[in-house]
């Protein structure tokens, strides 16, 4: 787009988000005017802009060139009302929902009829912000992420109102922002803060049971692929904040189970143990503040010889990671006999079994599959989701009646496939294969009720929170029927609400999810 063409730029809120904002689009070639109610502060954020610009510039990632044109054209003013001429407005105020409606109010009456009204709500529904405007097609969702010149992702949101030719243009003026946009239809956390709640959520049922340690849960899903694990993502996040967005998304839902709230994080709220602000949160971070450590791993002897269940089943992830193990285990000596047909996957050594989970706790299991008798040694293991490094941790449970030799035995053999053991209470479902599984079904029922594409799912979580793939992707590497089964389990254990399979998955994997 020929600059004489990108129309003026006015974005109000002059803090963290809005600078950022209005140093985006001052890059992009836009001429940018930045608004800020408080005395001074859109002349500061300025001045500070022309300090990150010249940072840039020092590090050899922009010319001194671009950092001058583009500080050049961010102004600073003093009232809304030297701004009429801005053909796209982004608000960055406070996330209030009356303080946002009354902003645009104001900005109807001063701007033409086809200036685009934009919010960067992460949060508030834009058919509320637009309910009682004159022209309230123009109203529509920008929302980036923190920090913006350096997120990729922006999801453009449209309320029931939102013309569908103004959430064109935004999603073309935020491409040539250098942005990836994806739209989003405005629904209680739109598509990262919905989708992203079972990461946390998970990882918090699973501490409030008290099967398993903060730094062992986070080594599992890092192992996994996640650049931090849910605790110290918390930590990171704030407790504050991250339990606010919980709060909302819920109540948002009509306060569906599936987004409750955590008595854990609640309690660790009310203490103040916020996380990284405060000092202390899941880790400690004051001065002299120990690094979390993990429990030393179990020592076994691998029995000589195994058999192999399950041949190529459990999807790619799994078949990739079965004849890594494999091959491990031949070069340690260990004789391996393939069983074909078995309904199950994972080792089997003298009527003793170490299996993939399939969300029954190893104890349940034991039982069901041992008819009268079940079956008295059991280890499961988590799902080898990702191409597990080297020294990658992964979760494993033994169930209640499970001798300890074979326990010692198991993560022996697990050892081998180059993984660190890390063992947790019998929990269903464990730890990764719990928590993808729900990511998944959180995305497939965004999918299913309209607020994004399962294209933009896997774009909005890789780019908005840096997830090592999205939701379709893990469910095309893992087995539809499996996650179905999982989840139907997780329900059976747990009676409630939270692990309802979405209709969209039901649907296309009807055969094991309707088999309970």
């Amino acid at each position: 787009m020929n600059q004489s063409q990108l129309p003026p730029v006015l974005v109000v809120g002059a803090g963290i988000m809005g600078a950022g904002i209005a140093q985006v689009a001052a890059q992009a070639g836009h001429r940018v005017m930045l608004y800020d109610t408080r005395e001074g502060a859109a002349a500061s954020a300025r001045d500070k802009l022309g300090q990150t610009l010249q940072g840039l510039v020092a590090k050899g990632k922009l010319s001194a060139e671009s950092a001058d044109a583009a500080l050049s054209r961010i102004a600073p003013v003093l009232r809304l009302e030297d701004a009429v001429e801005a053909g796209l407005v982004v608000e960055a105020i406070v996330e209030n929902l009356e303080a946002k409606r009354a902003l645009l109010r104001q900005l109807e009456a001063l701007l033409a009829d086809d200036a685009v009204l934009a919010s960067n709500t992460s949060s508030i529904s834009i058919t509320a912000l637009a309910n009682g405007l004159r022209v309230p097609g123009r109203v529509v969702g920008m929302h980036f992420f923190n920090p913006v010149p350096l997120m990729k992702l922006v999801e453009v949101v449209s309320g029931l109102q939102t013309d569908h030719g103004v959430a064109q243009r935004v999603f073309q003026w935020a491409t040539s922002w250098g942005k990836t946009a994806v739209h989003a239809r405005s629904t209680p956390g739109f598509i990262v803060n919905r989708i992203a709640r079972p990461y946390y959520a998970e990882t918090l049922a699973l501490l409030q049971e008290r099967a398993v340690e903060p730094a062992v849960v986070d080594a599992c899903l890092r192992g996994a692929g996640f650049r931090m694990g849910p605790c110290e993502l918390m930590d990171l996040i704030g407790h504050d904040t991250n339990f606010s967005v919980t709060e909302s998304v819920y109540q948002a839902n009509f306060y569906d189970k599936r987004f409750q709230p955590s008595l854990v994080q609640r309690e660790m709220v009310d203490g103040g143990l916020l996380g990284r602000k405060s000092g202390r949160g899941f880790y400690g971070y004051g001065e002299g503040a120990a690094a979390p450590a993990l429990p030393s791993a179990r020592a076994g002897v691998c029995p000589r010889s195994v058999r192999w269940h399950g041949g190529e089943a459990g999807g790619a992830a799994m078949a990739s990671f079965g004849r890594r193990w494999r091959e491990a285990l031949a070069a340690a000596g260990v004789t391996v006999e393939p069983v074909a047909g078995s309904g199950w996957i994972g080792i089997e050594a003298e009527g003793r079994r170490l299996a993939l989970t399939d969300g029954r706790a190893a104890t349940q299991r034991a039982v069901d599959d041992g008819g009268d008798d079940g079956v008295g040694d059991l280890v499961l293991f988590d799902l080898p989701i990702a191409e597990l490094p080297a020294g990658a941790c992964l979760a494993y449970a033994a169930g209640a009646a499970t001798g300890s030799a074979w326990v010692d035995q198991a993560a022996a053999l697990l050892g081998l496939a180059g993984v660190q053991p890390q063992q947790v209470e019998d929990a269903p479902g464990l730890v990764v294969a719990r928590t993808l599984a729900m990511l998944i079904n959180e995305a497939a029922d965004a999918v299913q009720q309209g607020v994004c594409t399962a294209e933009g799912a896997d774009l909005a979580m890789k780019l908005g929170v840096n997830y090592p793939a999205g939701p379709f992707e893990w469910l095309a590497r893992w087995d539809g029927d499996a996650v179905v089964s999982l989840l139907d389990r997780l329900a059976d254990h747990y009676r409630g609400e939270r692990y309802r399979v979405s209709p969209w998955l039901r649907q296309r994997h009807p055969r094991r999810g309707s088999a309970r």
